[in-house]
């Protein structure tokens, strides 16, 4: 059926494929704003009504923010938008700002900034009674040292509004960290400092509608994004045992931040730590989007469920105001291996296990994805191949 809906789409990057031709096939116009970066990418422009590139700025590779204002402006005189959608992480606050100002309906700036604003994040769930580690915005040299005396070092000095680990530094010592705190000079309010709490990363992938959490997969971190990201690791997840403790706790923790940070329809991806000291669940940080690094993929090989692809379906539910329901879910357990590699196109024809569902192919990165009824063989498949990853393809590049 024709839906004659337009939509859109901003991303910064070169995903949401899925999310693209779900438009497409439901009879949607699709448009696409993205970054000069992405212009050789393999856009789906069989889909695409036009495709509109933005110019980078500086080393962030961010835009400016009146072009792209004015640029939607321009479009809008001859375009009537029905949806606008962010595709990515950078984009929230970038398609909040425009739903506000041009009045199409969505998540708007205040909610947007809870998916996107690391501060933002810290103070709604501490409002929220949500468990999270000690922090302190950097506003404010009382403020700092107060934190300071109340949360023991070390700790975490973040980005509020960079992707997964992009941009941490951990620090050991007060005099360490103000220094720190002095050498990002005017940035300074664009950063917050957190203590750092050792433990195990989990993540929950969800879908949401009506405000309430629909479908959600809860996985681990074999090596935390933080590790990869700073340390040059190989990128492990695996589903946590489906109706564990651990599945249990995540499951109502990710819906009490759904619901206090006001989500209403979208994919989400949300991160959690298990404080290897107390065994408490803490909050890390949440975004309206499906998680990157191919967990997407990872997610559907353990449930079925395409999270582009059904995001898209609640887009246009809810815009013609229909019924959306959730195919059937299966319960398999998934897990996912990915890693830069020393050869550009490397020979993964080595491995070779029936229970490998998924190949990347990219340039200069090696990835697997593979699916059982048991967790305990992904498990030993994840290992295995870590093992010969590690020995014959990884490359590691150094954290900017």
């Amino acid at each position: 059926m024709k839906k004659g809906l337009t939509f859109l789409c901003i991303s910064n990057y070169f995903k949401g494929l899925d999310f693209l031709k779900a438009c497409y096939d439901q009879g949607c116009k699709v448009y696409l704003i993205t970054s000069q970066k992405t212009m050789h990418e393999g856009w789906p422009r069989q889909y695409l009504e036009d495709i509109f590139f933005l110019e980078d700025q500086g080393e962030q590779g961010d835009w400016n923010l009146n072009d792209l204002m004015k640029g939607t402006a321009y479009f809008l005189r001859k375009v009537r938008v029905d949806r606008l959608v962010a595709l990515d992480d950078f984009d929230v606050e970038k398609a909040a700002m425009l739903r506000e100002e041009f009045r199409i309906p969505g998540m708007g700036a205040t909610t947007g900034r809870y998916f996107r604003d690391k501060l933002a994040m810290r103070v709604k769930a501490k409002e929220s009674d949500i468990p999270i580690p000690g922090f302190s915005s950097l506003f404010n040299d009382e403020d700092i040292n107060q934190f300071i005396a109340a949360c023991p070092g070390p700790w975490v000095l973040k980005p509020r509004s960079e992707a997964s680990a992009t941009g941490i530094k951990k620090v050991e010592s007060a005099p360490d960290l103000w220094k720190a705190i002095h050498e990002l000079g005017d940035d300074r309010q664009r950063y917050l400092v957190e203590q750092f709490k050792p433990g195990d990363v989990f993540h929950v992938d969800a879908l949401s509608l009506d405000g309430k959490v629909i479908f959600a997969r809860a996985s681990k971190y074999l090596s935390t994004p933080m590790e990869v990201a700073h340390g040059g690791g190989i990128f492990r997840s695996v589903i946590v045992k489906f109706g564990s403790k651990e599945d249990k706790e995540l499951q109502a923790i990710n819906k009490k931040v759904m619901t206090s940070f006001g989500m209403q329809f979208s994919a989400s991806h949300t991160e959690f730590i298990r404080n290897h000291e107390t065994g408490e669940f803490y909050f890390l940080e949440t975004s309206s989007r499906v998680g990157g690094a191919h967990l997407a993929e990872m997610v559907e090989a353990s449930s079925g469920i395409n999270l582009w692809k059904e995001w898209a379906h609640i887009e246009l539910a809810k815009a013609l105001d229909e019924k959306y329901v959730l195919p059937k879910v299966r319960k398999d357990y998934a897990g996912i291996i990915v890693s830069l590699s020393r050869m550009k196109d490397p020979d993964n024809s080595a491995f070779e296990d029936k229970e490998i569902v998924w190949r990347l192919n990219k340039a200069w990165h090696i990835g697997l994805i593979v699916k059982d009824k048991k967790q305990e063989r992904v498990l030993e498949l994840l290992d295995k191949y870590a093992e010969v990853v590690q020995n014959e393809f990884h490359a590691a590049m150094p954290s900017k």
